[in-house]
C-alpha cells in the first residue's frame, strides 16, 4: 500500500507520502495514474463543477469529472468563482492560547527605548536609489573585517525614492519601511544617506515618523558632502564613530515577550501545510502565550482561507481591518487584470499545490491558533503584542522586509521546494517540509520537519522549534547567517505610479 494522508474526514483527496504508480493501493483506492509524492489523489468519484476539499476546506472546483484514484491537479481543478469556492465544512475555531512555556528567556540587547535586539548591527541606508553606490561602497569597507561586538554593517539599497508622488500610498509605504528599519532594535545605529534633491527627503521623513538625527542616527546627502568620493569617506567615518559607541553593548537575559517573530513561507509544496507550517504555528503559539509577538503576512497567501483568521479576530474592528485589506487586494488584482490564483508559482505546483485556496490554507497554519490581535499596513509599527497580521505581497523578500520594518527581530521561514532567503540584520531560521529537501540543501536548512510524517506530534516539533528560536535569538547563528546570506534581500514594496 502506498502511504498517504487524508487530513480530514470531509476531504475528497489524499496527499501522498510516497509516489504512487498506476495500480497501487492508496487508502483502499486504486491509483489510476502515476502521482508524485506531495500531490493529491481522488478518494472517490467527483462530478464536474463539484467543490473539492482538503483540510476539510474547499480548495477549488473540479473542472471535469474526476474518477476515484485519479491525480487531482491543475488539469482538473481550478478556483472557480467566489472567494471560498463553496461553503466550508468547518468555519475555523475561535482563537485560543496554549499554556505558557516555562523558562522562556533569551539573551538579547536591551536598547535605550526598551526594545530588545537579537543582533547588534549598523545600518547604512539610502533614502533613494541614487545613493546606492555610496551606501554599498561604505559597507564594503567593513565587509571582510571581524569587528568585535558588531554582527554586521548592513547595506540597505532599493530602487525607489524619487520619480514618485510626494504624497500617497507609494511614498507612505517607502517611508514606513525606511524609518522602520532605522528603529528596528537589531540596529544599534544607522546612517541614512540621500542624494539631496529626491522626493524622499530625509529630514521630512524622519519628522513625520517621530525620529531625529542623534548619536545613533546619522544623516547627510551626497550633494552636501561634495560628491561620490567625499560622501563615501564621510560615511565610513560615521560608521567608525558608531562602532566605537555600540561595540561595547552586551547581551542580558530577557523574557520571550521581547521577541517579535516574522512568520514566512516560500517555495511551498504539498507538505508545507502538513508538516513545517503547523509546526511553526505551534511554536508561534508558545511565543504568543509567553507574551511575545508573531507577524503573519503575505495577504494573497491567506486569500480563500481568511475566514479561519476572521473567526479568531480579537474584536470586530480587527476583523473589519482584515476584510478591508482583502478587499484592497481584490481591487488591486482587478485593476491590473490579474487573478490572485496566479500566486502559486511553477515550483509550488510542481510540489503538489494547485490553487491559491489550497496554498492559503497551508500558509495560514503558520499562525497557529492564537487570537488575531491587530492588523497592520506594510511596515507599520505595532501597538500591542500577540498574533498580528501585517499586509504584504506574497513575494517573500518583500514581505520579510515589511515585517522587519514593523519591528521583527527574528524570522522563521518554512519551505518545501527550497529557499535561500536570509536577512543580514535579522536571523532567519529555515524549516524544511520534507526530508529530501532537508538532505539536499542541508547547508541552508536549520530544521527538518518531516518527522511529523513518521509520527512525531506537531506540538512536540513546535516545542523544539520554539527552543531553537530562543537559541538563535541569543546569538546562535542560523545556516543562512553562517553563509553570509542577506545583504541583497532588502526589498521594499513599491506602490503607486512613477513619473
Amino acid at each position: 500500500m502506498t502511504r498517504a494522508l487524508r487530513l480530514s474526514p470531509f476531504d475528497d483527496v489524499a496527499v501522498l507520502i510516497d509516489p504512487a504508480s498506476a495500480g497501487d493501493d492508496v487508502l483502499g483506492v486504486t491509483a489510476r495514474d502515476a502521482v508524485p509524492f506531495g500531490h493529491k489523489l481522488a478518494l472517490h468519484d467527483l462530478a464536474g463543477g463539484q467543490v473539492v476539499r482538503k483540510y476539510g476546506q474547499p480548495i477549488g472546483i473540479a473542472t471535469q469529472p474526476i474518477q476515484a484514484g485519479e491525480h487531482v491537479h491543475s488539469h482538473n481543478l481550478a478556483v472557480g468563482e467566489g472567494r471560498h469556492a463553496g461553503a466550508a465544512v468547518t468555519s475555523g475555531v475561535a482563537g485560543r492560547l496554549v499554556a505558557p512555556p516555562t523558562d522562556a528567556h533569551f539573551e538579547g540587547y536591551l536598547r535605550a527605548n526598551g526594545q530588545v535586539g537579537t543582533r547588534n548591527c549598523i545600518a547604512v541606508m539610502g533614502s533613494v536609489n541614487c545613493a546606492a553606490t555610496v551606501v554599498r561602497r561604505i559597507a564594503r569597507r567593513f565587509e571582510d573585517a571581524a569587528i568585535p561586538g558588531i554582527d554586521a554593517v548592513v547595506p540597505l539599497t532599493h530602487a525607489s525614492g524619487c520619480g514618485m508622488a510626494k504624497s500617497g500610498e507609494g511614498i507612505d509605504t517607502l517611508e514606513r519601511t525606511l524609518t522602520g528599519y532605522a528603529r528596528n532594535p537589531n540596529f544599534a545605529g544607522a546612517v541614512i544617506i540621500g542624494l539631496g534633491c529626491e522626493v524622499a527627503q530625509i529630514g521630512e521623513m524622519l519628522e513625520r515618523h517621530g525620529l531625529a538625527p542623534g548619536p545613533f542616527l546619522k544623516t547627510y546627502t551626497i550633494q552636501d558632502a561634495g560628491g561620490t568620493a567625499p560622501a563615501i569617506e564621510h560615511g565610513i567615518a560615521l560608521v567608525q564613530e558608531l562602532i566605537e559607541e555600540i561595540s561595547t553593548a552586551r547581551r542580558s537575559t530577557r523574557p520571550a515577550s521581547d521577541l517579535v517573530l516574522g512568520l514566512q513561507c516560500g517555495g511551498s509544496d504539498g507538505w508545507s501545510g502538513i508538516t513545517a507550517n503547523p509546526a511553526l504555528g505551534a511554536a508561534s503559539d508558545l511565543l504568543v502565550a509567553a507574551g511575545g509577538t508573531a507577524f503573519l503576512s503575505e495577504t494573497p497567501e491567506i486569500y480563500g482561507a481568511e475566514h479561519l483568521l476572521l473567526a479568531r479576530a480579537a474584536d470586530p474592528a480587527v476583523a473589519a481591518a482584515l476584510e478591508e485589506r482583502i478587499g484592497w487586494w481584490e481591487a488591486h488584482a482587478s485593476r491590473h487584470g490579474i487573478s490572485l490564483d496566479n500566486n502559486p508559482s511553477p515550483g509550488n505546483k510542481a510540489g503538489g499545490l494547485t490553487t491559491i485556496f489550497e496554498k492559503s490554507l497551508g500558509a495560514v497554519a503558520k499562525a497557529g491558533s492564537a487570537p488575531l490581535s491587530e492588523v497592520l499596513l506594510y511596515g507599520q509599527p505595532r501597538s500591542r503584542n500577540g498574533l498580528i497580521f501585517m499586509d504584504s505581497p506574497g513575494y517573500d523578500p518583500c514581505s520579510a522586509t515589511g515585517q522587519i520594518a514593523s519591528g521583527a527581530n527574528l524570522l522563521a521561514f518554512t519551505t518545501g521546494r527550497g529557499s535561500v532567503f536570509g536577512a543580514q540584520c535579522v536571523p532567519c531560521l529555515k524549516l524544511a517540509s520534507n526530508a529530501a529537501l532537508a538532505g539536499r540543501m542541508a547547508e541552508d536548512i536549520d530544521v527538518d520537519c518531516s518527522p511529523v510524517l513518521e509520527g512525531m506530534s506537531v506540538e512536540e516539533l513546535g516545542q523544539r522549534i520554539f527552543r531553537q528560536l530562543l537559541e538563535v535569538a541569543s546569538g546562535r547563528p542560523t545556516k543562512s547567517e553562517a553563509q553570509g546570506v542577506g545583504d541583497y534581500e532588502f526589498v521594499p514594496w513599491q506602490l503607486g505610479a512613477w513619473v
